[in-house]
C-alpha cells in the first residue's frame, strides 16, 4: 500500500506541471478591485464592436445578433472578471475609437495604428489580416506598385486603418474617402475614383454584388487587430498588461484559431 501511495504522490507531483500548462494559470488570475473599478467603472464592461470589418465582427439582419471573433474574445475577458457584457456595435472604426474617447465604452477591437495609439494603449495583436485594392476588370492596373501613381484616385473608408495607412503613404495618387468602409464598393461602382481599398474580405464580398471586378494580387499592408483601451483612463498600464495576458493566453491555447474556424473567417490568422 505504501507503495502505491507514494506512487500516486509521485504522479501527482510529475503530473501537475503539465496539467497547470493544459489549464491557463491566467485564467486562475484576478483583476485587482481599484483596477477594474477603474476599467468598467459602470459595473458592466462595455465593448465597441467595429461592424466596419467583417473579420472582427457581424450583425445577423433579423435579429441583430452579433458574432465574430471580437465578440468571443469580449465574452472570453468578462467570464474572467466576472461582470456582465454589452456589446455596442459601431459602423465604423472611426466612430468606434471615437466613443472610447469620449468614456462611453471601456475596450475597442481595433486595428493598431500610430495615430490613434496617441490616446489609446494596445495589447499585442490577436490577429492579422490584409488590405488590398481592387480595380475594374478593363482597368490596366495590374500590382501594387502600379497604384500609386498621379491621376490614380483611390476610394477607402473614412477613418479606417487602411485610410490611416494610405494617408501616411500615398505619395502621387490621391484618396477619397467614403463615408464607410461598407460604402466604398458602392461610391466606386457609381464612378467615384479607380481603385477601391480595404479589407480584402470585404471588398471580396461586396464585389458580388456587381460584375467587373478584380482584385489586385498580393496585399499593400499587414493589418493587426488589437484590443485598445484609453490611455487617459486610470490604472491604464495595469489593464493593459492584464488584457495582453490574456491575449497571449488566448493565441497560445488555440482560441483565436478556433474563432476564426468556427466563423469561417478567410484572410486572416492569428497574429505572431
Amino acid at each position: 500500500m505504501k507503495t502505491i501511495f507514494s506512487l500516486a504522490i509521485s504522479c501527482v507531483l510529475l503530473c501537475a506541471p503539465q496539467f497547470a500548462i493544459g489549464q491557463s494559470s491566467l485564467a486562475m488570475k484576478k483583476m485587482d478591485a481599484k483596477t477594474l473599478s477603474s476599467f468598467a467603472p459602470t459595473g458592466t464592461l462595455r465593448v465597441g464592436i467595429n461592424l466596419g470589418n467583417p473579420i472582427l465582427a457581424n450583425e445577423d439582419q433579423a435579429t441583430k445578433r452579433l458574432s465574430g471573433v471580437s465578440i468571443d474574445i469580449a465574452n472570453e475577458i468578462g467570464k474572467r472578471i466576472s461582470l456582465p457584457v454589452q456589446l455596442i456595435p459601431f459602423k465604423t472604426a472611426g466612430t468606434t475609437v471615437d466613443a472610447l474617447k469620449t468614456g462611453n465604452i471601456d475596450l475597442i477591437f481595433v486595428a493598431i495604428d500610430p495615430v490613434r495609439g496617441a490616446d489609446i494603449n494596445y495589447t499585442p495583436p490577436y490577429i492579422q489580416i490584409e488590405g488590398a485594392y481592387m480595380v475594374k476588370a478593363p482597368s490596366p492596373i495590374k500590382t501594387n506598385e502600379e497604384v500609386d501613381v498621379a491621376g490614380n484616385e483611390i476610394v477607402v473608408g473614412k477613418g479606417s486603418a487602411y485610410d490611416l495607412y494610405l494617408t501616411r503613404e500615398i505619395r502621387s495618387a490621391s484618396i477619397l474617402r467614403a463615408a464607410s468602409s461598407q460604402a466604398v464598393i458602392d461610391d466606386f461602382m457609381s464612378g467615384k475614383g479607380n481603385v477601391a481599398a480595404g479589407v480584402k474580405q470585404q471588398l471580396e464580398n461586396d464585389a458580388k454584388r456587381y460584375e467587373g471586378l478584380r482584385m489586385l494580387p498580393g496585399r499593400f499592408m499587414a493589418i493587426n487587430q488589437a484590443i485598445g483601451i484609453p490611455k487617459s483612463k486610470a490604472r491604464s498600464e495595469d489593464i493593459t498588461a492584464y488584457l495582453s495576458d490574456i491575449i497571449a493566453e488566448l493565441k497560445q491555447s488555440g482560441f483565436v484559431a478556433d474563432a476564426l474556424k468556427r466563423h469561417n473567417i478567410q484572410g486572416a490568422k492569428v497574429a505572431e
